[in-house]
């Protein structure tokens, strides 16, 4: 297995709970509440984690939020390198409306990063990416970050022959496909951002996501599209698949879920028919997990085994 490193420069504490009814002004009593490690990159090396493999994770955190970051990293007994900021971690907020089955989220935005800071991730970067291996840089950009950051990330990786995979909007995506990458993974709506269209309509979508291959910006393009399934464009075309039926408890980290499975297979060296399969497999058990869980690797091997490619 190629080696995998992960960088997360804004992660959140993520606090999850659920309460009758959401309504403004009122005082809502909530249930149990639950607190995970989240942001795009801890997200991604603790699904493979749990698939059977094993990432190196680069994550910046200060403050208290930040020391009770740590500790759950710690009791997952993930492989980290901690970057310090001055800076408290972010926190994020679910609650599950239970009355309706509804859920709320509320994504506070993260602490200003220094200069010397993000610089300090980069060089954590350098020091650590594996050659030949792949850096999966994933989730937003905290205030003070250049828009450029991935894309130094990009090159980094290129200098040591390593694959980089980012999973971004924004002006940061459109910086780190400028330099170039292996995969990117945006929504529908982060790709119509980026191409300045609404692109409503599947085919516009995936036409997009082609013109991206086709330019070199990416050698993978996925496009996850909630239930109507996920699309993978290459220059050996474009796959689908369609979700498997399941019950959805909360899509939180799905996203996440599905870009650790595709690395992960990739990174063991399966071919990208398997490795998406294994992605929708993954998105979709994390579907089936409350609040902020993620997948578990009976559900995602079960759902793997079961999915087919649709043809093109």
């Amino acid at each position: 297995m190629r080696p995998i490193l992960t960088l997360t420069v804004n992660p959140a504490l993520d606090v999850s709970t659920s309460t009758e009814n959401v309504v403004g002004e009122h005082k809502m009593r909530c249930g149990l509440s639950r607190l995970d490690p989240g942001g795009g990159g801890i997200n991604v090396s603790r699904v493979i984690q749990r698939l059977g493999g094993q990432t190196l994770a680069i994550y910046a955190a200060g403050g208290p939020t930040g020391d009770a970051y740590r500790k759950l990293i710690e009791a997952e007994g993930l492989p980290t390198v901690v970057v310090p900021i001055a800076g408290s971690t972010r926190e994020s907020f679910t609650v599950d409306e239970t009355t309706t089955g509804k859920q709320f989220r509320f994504v506070l935005q993260g602490p200003e990063i220094t200069e010397p800071e993000w610089r300090a991730c980069l060089a954590r970067v350098a020091e650590s990416i594996p050659h030949g291996g792949y850096v999966v840089a994933s989730g937003s950009l905290p205030p003070g970050a250049p828009d450029d950051f991935y894309a130094r990330v990009a090159r980094l990786a290129r200098a040591h022959d390593a694959r980089c995979i980012v999973d971004a909007s924004g002006p940061a995506l459109a910086a780190a496909l400028a330099e170039g990458v292996f995969l990117v993974k945006p929504s529908g709506r982060e790709l119509g951002e980026l191409v300045g269209s609404t692109l409503d309509t599947e085919e516009s979508q995936i036409a997009a996501a082609s013109t991206l291959v086709s330019r070199g910006s990416a050698e993978f393009v996925a496009l996850t599209l909630g239930g109507k399934g996920a699309v993978l464009a290459s220059a050996a075309g474009v796959m689908r698949l369609a979700v498997p039926q399941v019950t959805v408890q909360s899509t939180v980290g799905a996203g996440d879920s599905f870009l650790g499975a595709f690395v992960l297979r990739i990174a063991q060296g399966h071919d990208p028919a398997a490795a998406f399969r294994a992605a929708v497999a993954a998105g979709s058990a994390t579907a089936m997990t409350p609040a902020t869980e993620l997948c578990h690797r009976a559900d995602v091997e079960r759902l793997e085994a079961e999915l087919a490619l649709v043809p093109a």
